[in-house]
C-alpha cells in the first residue's frame, strides 16, 4: 500500500493509476461533502466526479501545504458553491421537493410493530427531514454548517476554504443552527398538533 505522498508525486507525474488510487481512497467522504452540500443524489455524483476531474487537471500545482484530502475537499467545497450559485441564480431549487435516494424516492410507510426497523426508520425519517432543512438554508450558512457539524472541521480551516474571517464563520454557523433548530421544533409541534387532531 503506497503512501498518501508517493501517490500524489506519482500523480503529478501524470501516473493514472497513481491518481486512481487516490481518488479510491476519498470518494466516499468527498461524495458525502457533495451530497450533503446540495442535497441530492445524482447531483452529488455529478459534483464528486466534477470535482476529481478539477483535481486532476490542476495536480501540478497541488504543493502539499495541506493534505491532499484536505485540498480534496476544498476543490468540492468550491465545485457545490458554484453549482448552488447558479441554481440560485436560475431559480431551480425548491425547497419542498421529495427526496431522491437514488432508487426512487421517499414515501411514507406503515411503521412495523417490530421496534428494530422501525426505529431505524424514524432515524432516517430525522435524517431526511434534517438533509431538507439544510437544503433550505442559504449557500453561504449550509457551507459553513456542514464543514463544521458534519464533516468536523475547525472554524480557522473553515475560514480558509471559504475564504472569510473566524467572525463570520461563527456567525453563520451559529445563525445556521439556530434556523435548524427553530424548523425542527416548529416540525415536531405541527406533528403533535396532527396527532392530537387525527389520532
Amino acid at each position: 500500500m503506497y503512501q498518501e505522498d508517493e501517490l500524489v508525486a506519482r500523480s503529478r507525474n501524470g501516473d493514472i493509476d497513481a491518481f486512481e488510487e487516490l481518488v479510491s481512497r476519498y470518494e466516499r467522504k468527498i461524495y458525502t461533502i457533495a451530497y450533503r452540500l446540495i442535497g441530492n443524489y445524482d447531483d452529488a455524483d455529478d459534483l464528486t466526479q466534477e470535482a476529481f476531474m478539477r483535481a486532476f487537471k490542476s495536480i501540478k500545482n497541488f504543493r502539499g501545504e495541506a493534505s491532499f484530502q484536505t485540498w480534496m475537499c476544498r476543490i468540492v467545497t468550491n465545485v457545490c458553491r458554484d453549482e448552488m450559485r447558479k441554481r440560485k441564480r436560475a431559480v431551480i431549487e425548491s425547497l419542498d421537493e421529495t427526496i431522491n435516494l437514488g432508487d426512487g424516492e421517499v414515501q411514507k410507510q406503515i411503521p412495523s410493530s417490530d421496534p428494530g426497523p422501525s426505529d431505524l426508520y424514524e432515524k432516517k425519517e430525522l435524517q431526511e427531514t434534517i438533509q431538507k432543512y439544510i437544503n433550505s438554508l442559504s449557500p453561504d450558512f449550509r457551507l459553513a454548517l456542514v464543514l463544521r457539524d458534519i464533516e468536523g472541521y475547525s472554524y480557522e480551516e473553515i475560514a480558509e476554504q471559504l475564504q472569510c474571517s473566524l467572525g463570520t464563520v461563527k456567525s453563520r454557523i451559529n445563525r445556521a443552527r439556530n434556523n435548524l433548530k427553530n424548523k425542527l421544533l416548529l416540525d415536531r409541534e405541527q406533528n403533535q398538533r396532527a396527532q392530537r387532531l387525527y389520532g
